[in-house]
């Protein structure tokens, strides 16, 4: 698939029927969603900072560029990455390891992970303009919007970002950290897709959907599913 079929999926998609992009951390999970079925496969930063033993947004980017190497080789289907903040790489050469890595598409962050401040939204964007005129259309840009997860409940802060980063040419917009109840105000001010992750006890994919949710992923939640499977499994091995 293409990154041009990929960003199709992203469109004129049914009220209930979000884009589902599982989140693979290692090369066999990523086979595990693929043969489930998935069309594509978006890679969580955190997830994959656990998988190799560091804590969330401490990750190396050499390191985090081989796992998304590893993830993306080992299936036939279009792997969006998660690259937190972009490790302080100029936009022509995150650019280049991006692609490098055979990954069709980015998370790109706008908030300080060390510092858990969020950036200047205007020059975020500029940013933002700076890492798609040097990608063109060879990638799709998912710009997280961190404002709800920094602690400012203003959705007018989250839609003022949003339309920022769509201006700058971002494919999508990604505001972590939601309250479901703000989705529908946020579906009606910003243009383009929507990145929701669902919230533990919250709505269910197809509500989100119909909330306002184009795309669904999941941030760490299903690595850390999978380690507390292993968990039980140990435990139940430590009890014969």
């Amino acid at each position: 698939m293409t990154v041009e079929t990929f960003r199709s999926l992203h469109h004129g998609r049914a009220p209930g029927d979000p884009l589902v992009l599982p989140g693979p951390w290692d090369a066999a999970s990523a086979r595990a969603f693929a043969e489930a079925g998935f069309p594509a496969l978006a890679t969580p930063s955190a997830g994959v900072a656990s998988a190799l033993g560091y804590e969330d947004g401490q990750t190396p980017a050499d390191e985090m560029f081989a796992a998304v190497t590893r993830i993306a080789r080992s299936v036939d289907l279009p792997v969006s990455a998660d690259v937190e903040a972009g490790y302080g790489l100029p936009p022509k050469e995150l650019v280049a390891r991006i692609l490098d890595t055979g990954a069709i598409g980015c998370n790109l962050e706008d908030s300080d992970s060390a510092t858990k401040a969020l950036k200047d939204p205007q020059r975020h964007a500029d940013w933002l303009a700076e890492v798609r005129a040097e990608a063109g259309d060879r990638l799709f840009i998912n710009a997280r919007v961190d404002s709800f997860l920094r602690g400012v409940r203003d959705p007018a802060e989250a839609i003022a970002r949003a339309r920022l980063y769509v201006a700058a040419g971002a494919d999508c917009v990604y505001p972590f950290a939601v309250p479901p109840g703000q989705l529908p105000l946020l579906r009606e001010e910003i243009e383009g897709p929507i990145n929701v992750a669902p919230l533990p006890g919250g709505p269910t994919v197809a509500e989100l959907g119909r909330l306002g949710a184009t795309r669904i992923t999941f941030g760490p939640f299903l690595q850390q599913t999978a380690v507390a499977a292993a968990r039980k499994a140990a435990e139940t091995l430590r009890g014969n």
